[in-house]
């Protein structure tokens, strides 16, 4: 846990280090929704960039911003156009604005005890760890695996270290990887130049749909995870700061209010984010603003160029840095360990949320529902104490 005195920015190799902590759950997705949606590269890159700078100045912690996932993968799935996942972000946007000025996401905030955003968060970091196992490291055959291993040995032998980041560690190997033999270096330099966003703005038949479409799936997941389990691992790591549930939910609106004015993705805060970047070192706003640097130089001058960078760069060292994310997220319900009954809630909705559609919708009310069970009068659960 971090005091008082990290209130300022800081730029350092740490920050640095953190600045890499959820790259292997952003870029999948950025490149996936360019694709799918036809967005205009350097105004989706900025824009995503734009927006981790500012929250890193808002809030001074690694908090980040990062695409919607549902959304994402309703667009990926169903090439939905670019339009209507303009008119989603902006309808949910505007859900989110009225949630945080009624301050009607308090009162969900109170309604949802703590043992159902432990298991929003486990299910989070079990899906995670599983797309890193899954897909990232097994994807590239034997020269996969062994990237993989020697990524790991770096997070191993340097966990903790302040002087030599791990996260440097593992994307330098990338990079030098890259170099050596699967970036086309005529290809990125083909892409280089100046890149100006070009807004797409939606129309109402456009926010309609994409409020059905995409908004409505979306909703539990950013309640569950955006809101609360950010919340909460802000109290847990940074507990003489974090912000409240209307703050972290009114930068959520104004995030997507902002982007389809300027071809941005919709975007929100996360849990995972967070996670990543504490655990590779961020402790300030510095590794959240390093983050939205990177991806504003790249849109503005390499956007003609990012999937070739994208392509050239190792997924397993990707999935490494992934799998980090997913397990710390995981480790968080040893809190709950001493109360058997919170944490068989929580292991019910991380299983529920990672088993079922809209999982974490489906969890968010069925775990919200078994936690208020020793409320009832006569209840008991064998063996927790709990009447």
């Amino acid at each position: 846990m971090e005091g008082a005195a990290d209130r300022r920015i800081r730029f350092d190799r740490n920050e640095l280090a953190g600045a890499f902590g959820d790259i292997g759950t952003d870029l999948p997705l950025l490149v996936g929704v360019i694709l799918a949606a036809g967005l205009n590269t350097a105004g989706a890159l900025v824009m995503f960039g734009a927006l981790q700078i500012l929250t890193g100045i808002r809030y001074r912690m690694p908090m980040p911003v990062q695409p919607l996932k549902a959304m994402a993968a309703l667009v990926i799935a169903h090439q939905v156009s670019g339009p209507v996942l303009a008119g989603g972000g902006l309808a949910i946007g505007v859900v989110m604005l009225l949630l945080s000025v009624t301050g009607l996401v308090d009162w969900v905030a109170g309604v949802v005890p703590k043992p159902v955003v432990r298991g929003i968060q486990f299910g989070l970091g079990l899906q995670l760890a599983s797309l890193a196992l899954g897909r990232y490291v097994v994807g590239s055959g034997p020269t996969g695996y062994v990237l993989a291993a020697v990524g790991l040995l770096f997070v191993i032998a340097l966990a903790g270290n302040r002087r030599y980041p791990a996260a440097l560690a593992v994307v330098a190997l990338g990079a030098i990887y890259a170099a050596m033999f699967t970036l086309d270096a005529h290809a990125l330099w083909r892409g280089v130049g100046i890149h100006l966003p070009q807004p797409q703005l939606p129309n109402w038949r456009d926010i309609i749909t994409g409020f059905v479409v995409l908004a409505v799936p979306q909703l539990p997941l950013s309640l569950g995870n955006s809101i609360l389990a950010t919340r909460q691992l802000s109290q847990d790591l940074f507990p003489d700061r974090a912000p409240s549930v209307r703050a972290i939910s009114f930068t959520y609106a104004v995030m997507n209010l902002l982007n389809p004015l300027f071809g941005g993705i919709p975007t929100c805060h996360g849990s995972g984010g967070m996670a990543g970047h504490y655990a590779f070192g961020g402790r300030t706003g510095g590794s959240v603003i390093l983050y939205g640097s990177f991806f504003v130089i790249i849109g503005a001058f390499l956007s003609g160029s990012f999937q070739e960078v994208v392509k050239a760069f190792p997924l397993p060292l990707l999935g490494v840095l992934l799998l980090v994310e997913g397990l710390m997220l995981m480790a968080l319900v040893r809190d709950l360990v001493g109360d058997r009954f919170s944490l068989a809630v929580a292991l019910l909705v991380g299983l529920i949320a990672v088993s079922v559609p809209y999982g974490y919708g489906v969890a968010l009310v069925v775990g919200s529902a078994v936690a208020w069970l020793p409320k009832v009068r006569g209840f008991s659960f064998v063996g927790s104490g709990t009447q």
